[in-house]
């Protein structure tokens, strides 16, 4: 993960949802954080360069085209499955320490690194 204000190890709401997907599945989850800029570790950052070169200036003039161009590019032989996601997601979303108690439970973070490197264990 990138460590972004969406998805940094401090943001309570995603490891809930993590935690809960991780009880529905029985997957154990790593969840490992890639320091400030270090996206050139990150493979999708690669797939985001390669994706602005397939586009390579072309004209995005509307969703559809957009989709459109992403669905038909290809990186490493692999053609990407794309989805439209049209929900808007609730900013400013908080989980209260109480409500977070029963979660916690189900992460472990790293003695040596416990800002870039969370388990969440389905028990």
């Amino acid at each position: 993960m990138d460590g972004g204000s969406a998805t940094r190890s401090d943001r309570t709401q995603l490891l809930e949802r993590m935690v809960e997907f991780s009880q529905t599945t029985g997957m154990k989850i790593r969840l490992i954080y890639y320091p400030p800029y270090h996206s050139k570790y990150n493979q999708i950052e690669r797939c985001w360069a390669a994706l602005e070169n397939y586009w390579n200036g072309a004209i995005l003039d509307s969703v559809e085209t957009a989709v459109k161009w992403a669905s038909n590019m290809t990186w490493k032989g692999i053609k990407p499955i794309v989805n439209l996601v049209t929900t808007t997601y609730e900013t400013g979303v908080k989980v209260l320490a109480d409500a977070l108690k029963p979660y916690k439970v189900f992460w472990q973070r790293s003695e040596n690194l416990p800002k870039w490197d969370i388990t969440i264990v389905p028990y």
